[in-house]
């Protein structure tokens, strides 16, 4: 009989804990015109196009009171927790900063050379020409963090006033609308005890309130089931784990690959490839994104990352090279089906990754988000303007619908979904879904939730072992993120800590910062004449400093809270 994570579901009570009223007393609330969740390039966007809009309408500026645009950013600056490829499209930035050459933006320029290959062990097969979703002639290479970092001083220029350093723990809803947030408190100990330096969250209230979250947002999950917001199919979800190197010669072109070492099969449903950016003429950025909805519970996205590395055609990139950067973050995968029904509720707006603003084909969701933050600061303020009242927020959605949000994710909307099926028959799908515009196979393919599919405990991986040049564990890892969250800090996951060994082996491999681990005399007692009795239950040990706020585990059955505001990884060049 198999087993299935969801079977396991997470401590919580959603509810109770993430949605309510505000407790303040009115005198000691902070009021703000907007409160914008997350400074990520949807926040941020978001941020900087409503200060460019107020700078237009002094009255409506002034009506705002001495705080009209408020950032919320739970990392220890902008760009601290983000991370992605990427080859980012470069509309977004046209548009938010029309006067702005793009020398002058926080790139490393366009790469005018595309390369994909399908992989086995030793071998490269090139495919050509080039498969269209893999093209990227005029898409910069960029660093979100760096973008990020670049992004909050302009909006810092332009007088928003960003909160570093903030979680936001709370959705505050009176009434039936959406009213602000809550900070969270910092100072707790691990059993939530107040310590000396201990201070209390604050209720920010603010006329409209933007959900900026990013990849598992957790005010953004609140909201959708607060409100009824959620679409009929559910959200999936790839990790992605990332490396950056120092390398001695220059690399002049864009990789993808596909295949090893990944296996096709369908009993597996390892689903995924790899990405190799360069990063100027002296760095490169080497990555591993992997769909959440894989079944063997050994299989591990960071040592995947570690055997990729010995292939011929990557080797030969990083010989003689330094790694100085590594990272890991989930991606929304379950395209247009899956995207909320609605992005909007009365006071509030979804914007960018938290509303599955991804297309996953083309590797695509940064300048989505910027657009959709931008679009929410307009549809606010003309709503504003209107009458001072955000309550209905449809002028939000109707823009992201005539948008090229829309008519992309749209296009691809069912290139995902075939992938469960295995590699080459989803594949093959694919392609003709490619080819014909996403008309054939046509319909409305179904997603599921990556918790429900089963996992059973395969044949050890042949992962190498770390030697500390090339290959690297998980825990020196973490290190390089600059992670410098507590010992003490309180538990921000919620799992189940007893359940079956082949779930719990599933999340000890799955985390690639080692947050979960199977104790070994828990594994020496599930051994039955030398194999591992899956079904046998353990108990798991959490080391919730390790965490690098990944997401994976809100995706495969457990539940990632917002940590102390600035704690987490630190990230500079992912």
């Amino acid at each position: 009989m198999s087993t299935a994570p969801i079977e396991f579901p997470p401590p919580v009570d959603s509810a109770k804990e993430f949605v309510g009223a505000p407790t303040d007393p009115d005198d000691e609330r902070i009021e703000v015109g907007v409160v914008i969740v997350g400074g990520g390039p949807a926040g941020l966007a978001c941020a900087i196009r409503l200060a460019q809009l107020l700078a237009e309408d002094e009255a409506l500026l002034e009506s705002l009171g001495e705080v009209p645009i408020a950032l919320v950013e739970k990392g220890r600056t902008p760009g601290s927790h983000l991370l992605s490829g990427a080859m980012m499209n470069p509309s977004a930035l046209r548009k938010l900063f029309p006067d702005a050459a793009e020398g002058d933006w926080p790139t490393y320029g366009t790469v005018d050379k595309d390369a994909v290959y399908l992989l086995t062990r030793r071998r490269a097969f090139p495919l050509r020409p080039t498969p269209p979703p893999f093209r990227n002639h005029g898409n910069h290479v960029t660093s979100l963090a760096q973008l990020g970092r670049w992004m909050a001083e302009r909006a810092e220029e332009a007088g928003v006033y960003l909160l570093g350093e903030t979680a936001a723990t709370k959705l505050l809803v009176e009434d039936g609308r959406v009213v602000g947030v809550r900070s969270g408190d910092k100072g707790r100990g691990r059993e939530g005890e107040e310590l000396p330096n201990f201070e209390p969250g604050s209720d920010l209230i603010a006329k409209a309130t933007v959900l900026c979250e990013g990849t598992q947002g957790h005010l953004t999950g609140a909201a959708i089931r607060r409100f009824e917001l959620g679409s009929d199919d559910p959200q999936q979800w790839e990790l992605g784990v990332k490396e950056v190197w120092e390398v001695q010669r220059p690399l002049d072109r864009v990789i993808h690959t596909m295949g090893w070492p990944l296996r096709l099969g369908a009993r597996y449903r390892e689903f995924g490839g790899s990405f190799i950016y360069p990063m100027g003429d002296d760095r490169i950025s080497l990555g591993l994104v992997t769909g959440l909805d894989y079944r063997d519970a050994r299989f591990s996205v960071h040592d995947a990352l570690q055997l990729l590395k010995g292939h011929p055609l990557v080797a030969g990139l990083i010989e003689g090279a330094k790694r100085v950067g590594w990272g890991a973050k989930t991606i929304p995968s379950g395209g247009y089906w899956a995207r909320p029904r609605r992005l909007w509720a009365p006071g509030m707006a979804i914007v960018g990754d938290g509303a599955g603003m991804v297309n996953v084909p083309t590797l695509k969701g940064v300048h989505y988000a910027m657009h959709a933050g931008m679009f929410a600061a307009e549809a606010i303020c003309e709503r504003l303007k209107a009458g001072g009242s955000c309550d209905d927020l449809s002028n939000y959605a109707d823009k992201v619908e005539g948008s090229e949000i829309d008519r992309d994710t749209y296009r691809s909307r069912n290139m995902r979904q075939p992938f469960a099926k295995g590699f080459l028959v989803g594949g093959a799908i694919a392609n003709l879904m490619e080819i014909s515009g996403g008309r054939f196979p046509g319909g409305r393919w179904a997603t599921h939730d990556d918790a429900t599919v089963d996992v059973f405990i395969g044949p050890e991986r042949d992962y190498p072992k770390p030697d500390g040049k090339v290959t690297f564990d998980k825990l020196s890892s973490v290190f390089l993120t600059g992670n410098a969250t507590r010992d003490d800090a309180p538990n921000h996951i919620r799992l189940q800590e007893r359940v079956p060994l082949e779930v719990a082996l599933m999340w000890q491999n799955m985390c690639p910062a080692q947050v979960y681990e199977v104790p070994e005399a828990e594994l020496e007692a599930a051994r039955v004449d030398g194999r591992l009795d899956g079904k046998r239950e353990v108990n798991l040990a959490v080391i919730p400093s390790n965490c690098v706020q990944c997401g994976a585990i809100t995706a495969k059955g457990g539940r990632l809270t917002p940590p102390e505001g600035g704690d987490g990884p630190n990230y500079q060049t992912t």
